[in-house]
């Protein structure tokens, strides 16, 4: 751990001066200066004080980003959550370092990530890149007498018959003025064969639960517990990659179903990013690539994805695993029983494979389409288009939202 210190501080301007703290008017003036106080213990080594002053900081901002709707939230006070994030990371590197200390300053990298907004030039993502390389991985801190490997929990998946009938059609990489012409202008549904078979995910870094922990086992996510969002003992945690796949994909002990799902993950990781490429058919959109957002799903066989829509297209890429999916248009909306509340209102009331036909009589009259994903699938999911997913084994999905 030596030289943790330097390699942190290093991240930083060199001096004091160098290192600005400029706010809008919507900051009050005590919170400006309680910032400057803080960096200016921070190159004084008052690291102990700073940190103190540091976490002031972070709970007045906590209270600022939870006060609302989210979007409402002004992002000058992100920026101040992120300077407290960053102020609180270095001090806690300060001194005798600890595999824990780095720990902890690496969650509140990410906690800056996840809920402030970039400063500095991407300061909380390069100080991570720092962190990391001083996390010893097990094999340096496991005694030499090594136990038994965990093994994936074993679950039972009932195994979908699709109907030959309702199948989802498969093209294998259509031309992009045919892919515009047969199924996005007529909105309809589609499985894209081979368009990424040349990612690194499946040819330099193949996707697993040991890649994951290499490149972000360490990294602090936000998990879904419940295996599906309606339920009432849904709810979220946060926890880091290795404690997710420790706890509900290898099995140890828990009860109830872990999932990962954000949009932050490819940011947060960008070794994952580098991983995957944006399909080429997102160029027929109206925006450009940062208009596009990109979401991470990984979690266990079983895991559902309630019937809902989404107001833009999707594209839905299989890495590993396979997902079972029905597909409805947006015409059968009336026969799917959504939820009458404006939360859950792109949501169906109907459980999908096993529907209450009393309470919902209509659902039975909906025509829809299903098929399985398999490892290298990309479903083409037009907007307002009703989708149900069930993930049939360990399964980890890229989906690309563009307008």
């Amino acid at each position: 751990m030596a030289h943790v210190w330097r390699d942190v501080m290093a991240v930083l301007p060199s001096s004091e001066t160098e290192s600005p703290l400029v706010f809008g008017e919507v900051v009050e003036p005590s919170v400006l200066a309680m910032l400057e106080l803080c960096r200016k213990e921070l190159y004084s080594s008052l690291n102990s004080s700073c940190i103190e002053k540091a976490q002031v900081i972070l709970d007045y901002s906590w209270e600022k980003l939870n006060t609302g709707t989210w979007r409402d939230v002004d992002k000058e006070w992100r920026r101040v959550y992120s300077y407290g994030c960053l102020f609180k990371a270095v001090g806690t590197c300060h001194g005798e370092t600890s595999q824990d200390k780095v720990q902890d300053a690496i969650k509140t990298c990410d906690l800056g990530l996840l809920m402030g907004a970039s400063i500095m030039d991407n300061a909380l993502q390069r100080l991570i890149v720092v962190l990391k390389n001083k996390v010893m991985v097990p094999s340096e801190v496991e005694d030499s007498e090594q136990p038994c490997p965990k093994k994936l929990r074993k679950e039972f998946i009932l195994r979908p018959i699709i109907n030959p009938a309702l199948p989802v059609q498969r093209v294998r990489c259509p031309a992009l003025e045919s892919f515009r012409s047969e199924f996005l202008e007529s909105e309809m549904p589609v499985i894209l064969e081979g368009i990424i078979d040349h990612w690194p995910a499946f040819r330099e870094h193949t996707w697993s639960i040991e890649y994951l922990r290499a490149v972000a086992g360490c990294r602090t996510v936000p998990v879904e517990l419940g295996s599906r969002y309606t339920d009432e003992e849904w709810s979220q945690k946060l926890l880091t990659v290795n404690q997710f796949i420790d706890h509900y994909i290898m099995g140890q002990g828990e009860a109830t179903t872990g999932y990962l799902a954000q949009h932050q993950l490819f940011d947060q990781v960008p070794e994952l990013k580098e991983d995957i490429r944006i399909p080429d058919y997102c160029c027929l959109g109206e925006g450009d690539d940062d208009d596009i957002t990109i979401n991470a799903w990984f979690g266990p066989g079983g895991t559902i994805s309630p019937l809902h829509q989404d107001p833009e297209q999707n594209f839905l890429a299989q890495v590993v695993g396979r997902k079972y999916i029905r597909l409805y248009r947006p015409e059968e909306s009336e026969n799917l029983y959504p939820h009458q509340f404006e939360l859950l209102h792109n949501t169906s009331r109907v459980d999908v494979e096993n529907p209450d036909v009393v309470q919902f009589p209509d659902f039975l009259n909906a025509s829809y389409q299903e098929c399985v994903l398999e490892p290298g699938d990309v479903l083409f999911i037009p907007k307002q288009h009703w989708h149900y997913v069930r993930s049939l084994e360990l399964s980890f999905s890229v989906s690309f939202w563009w307008s």
